[in-house]
């Protein structure tokens, strides 16, 4: 799908729910709803998300504390991609982070995106924004080789931008594995995710289990990255590696 930018908000769609009350909730996704203030703290604000997005949003906690522990690796460094935008909620605190000139959010699911940006709108920042309904692997290789077909809202500087990648974690349930292989993560495995970003600077937010052994293996000898446990009422919610520009 080719990356279409945003001039204005998409609709709520039917598959855009706020939840009121339990009974209303599909069953697989009650417990979600129980951590909803968790989630999104704002939540009675009219908040939405599509069922699906449920599974995958991180909770505004973690989200926020990531936005604190990301900023600009350098001066000029002034452009973040937050390539599976999802129903906002990393992207909402990054641009409430104040750090960064230009974000742009991707995701390729109208109803998601939409979710996302009705979120932004709640928490004052859907103009911080540069909201993109596309594929978002399809949008990192036109960006890192040709710009020329590319919306100039979206055409970057490699040199000067983060991408942020929070993939959705199917296939195999990794809280099954004590170690969770990396490799069989669906549908975008680490590989997969390493090689699209590369060689910019990225951050790959991935199962709290992860194998940090498949991690290290795409850090040249001698070079130091940062892995970090992330945890909300003392329990680990994701593991995040920190990928610097070029070295990678």
């Amino acid at each position: 799908m080719a990356p279409t930018v945003l001039h204005s908000k998409l609709p709520l769609t039917e598959n855009c729910h706020h939840y009121d009350d339990i009974h209303e909730v599909p069953h697989d996704i009650q417990k979600y709803w129980h951590q909803r203030y968790n989630i999104f703290q704002h939540y009675d604000y009219d908040i939405h998300l599509t069922d699906d997005a449920w599974f995958g949003v991180t909770p505004e906690p973690v989200a926020t504390r990531i936005a604190r522990d990301l900023s600009p690796s350098t001066p000029n460094h002034t452009t973040l991609i937050d390539i599976f935008a999802g129903a906002g909620g990393n992207v909402i605190a990054f641009a409430l982070s104040e750090k960064w000139e230009r974000i742009i959010a991707i995701e390729k699911d109208a109803s998601t995106l939409a979710c996302a940006q009705h979120n932004a709108e709640v928490y004052g920042v859907l103009d911080a924004i540069t909201w993109v309904h596309g594929d978002s692997f399809e949008y990192l290789a036109q960006a890192k080789n040709d710009q020329s077909n590319l919306d100039e809202a979206i055409r970057i500087d490699p040199d000067t931008t983060t991408v942020f990648a929070s993939p959705p974690w199917g296939g195999v349930n990794y809280r099954d594995h004590e170690i969770f292989d990396l490799s069989t993560m669906e549908p975008y495995n680490l590989e997969h995710l390493h090689k699209a970003c590369h060689p910019m600077e990225h951050v790959l937010f991935l199962p709290r289990t992860s194998d940090i052994r498949q991690i290290a293996k795409l850090v040249p000898d001698g070079v130091k990255i940062d892995v970090v446990q992330y945890c909300m009422e003392g329990a680990s919610k994701a593991m995040v590696a920190y990928m610097p520009t070029a070295q990678i």
